[in-house]
């Protein structure tokens, strides 16, 4: 009787072994390390340099290296108190109507991009193809193509000048619409919704009581987008306001380094950066008072006690 012995035949190459692909897994996470510190610090050194300038006096600005301190002198607590009360306080006059186009225009732009985007996902109508492809249209096209129409149209009605000439277009945010638009889709179950009603909700109370919290890490995401567009607004705000008591720190900030650079003008370098330290330290404050709402499950709220 004879005995025959397979060979196995090999098709391909031979599959690495697990100290290889261990190796190259330290390498690829050791890549992506170097690249994410590479990142970080092109993010942070801006934020650095000005917090590190906001501590020199005006000719420190000037004499020393502009990413470490001055030796002389730390002033960041007299350029703090000379930033709020130079010219009689306008920076807190500034401040306050930065606040304002905040809290009004990013506010009310969210809530309106959560019902919007809330009744778009969930609800059959005539024309809703139009109506995506309109929002899609909006969202490409960038705000300073839409300023001097947004002008004129304003100036026909009387409030330029006014705060409604920058409150108005704040509340229009297509970005906002359509990411609350597809969020919505994928946050909320439609048998969710027809389980609610079918108990007898009414509309509004499912969706205060049942949609609005498994919306919160999309409306938390929309208000934060939306404030840093307002506080970051420049240029209508520029053509729309001439009076400088209606401005927002973005314009005033600029008129105030518009005259440290003009000829004869009073040097107040300093005076621009501390202001814009405590811009950005507001929106920094914003993002952390706010970021647990994105740590919550999407399907929180869902499920009863």
């Amino acid at each position: 009787m004879s005995t025959t012995t397979r060979v196995p035949l090999r098709t391909g190459k031979q599959a690495p072994s697990a100290s290889e692909g261990s190796k190259r897994k330290r390498r690829g996470s050791l890549t992506l390390t170097v690249l994410t510190a590479l990142v970080g610090l092109y993010a942070l050194v801006p934020l650095g340099w000005l917090v590190i300038n906001a501590t020199k006096t005006q000719d420190g600005l000037f004499t020393s290296f502009g990413l470490w301190f001055d030796d002389g002198h730390f002033a960041l607590w007299d350029n703090l108190r000379d930033t709020l009360t130079y010219d009689h306080g306008i920076y807190l006059r500034w401040l306050g109507n930065t606040l304002l186009y905040v809290v009004v225009g990013a506010g009310g732009a969210t809530f309106l991009c959560v019902l919007a985007g809330y009744g778009l996902s969930k609800f059959e109508f005539v024309g809703k193809r139009a109506v995506f492809g309109t929002v899609l249209g909006a969202v490409a096209v960038p705000p300073s193509a839409l300023a001097v129409p947004t002008f004129l149209m304003f100036s026909k009605l009387g409030l330029t000048n006014t705060p409604w000439a920058v409150l108005v277009p704040s509340l229009i945010c297509p970005f906002g619409l359509y990411l609350m638009w597809t969020f919505t889709t994928q946050a909320i179950p439609d048998e969710m919704l027809e389980a609610a009603r079918m108990d007898g909700a009414s509309e509004m109370r499912t969706f205060f009581r049942i949609s609005v919290p498994l919306l919160a890490p999309g409306i938390v995401t929309t208000l934060l987008f939306s404030m840093v567009v307002t506080m970051n607004n420049y240029l209508l705000p520029l053509i729309m306001l001439k009076n400088p008591d209606w401005y927002p720190l973005t314009v005033g900030l600029n008129a105030w380094n518009a005259q440290a650079t003009t000829a004869g003008g009073q040097a107040v370098f300093n005076l621009v950066i501390t202001g814009s330290l405590i811009m950005i330290a507001l929106l920094l404050a914003a993002f952390l008072s706010l970021q647990r709402y994105w740590q919550s499950g999407l399907a929180a709220g869902s499920v009863k006690e």
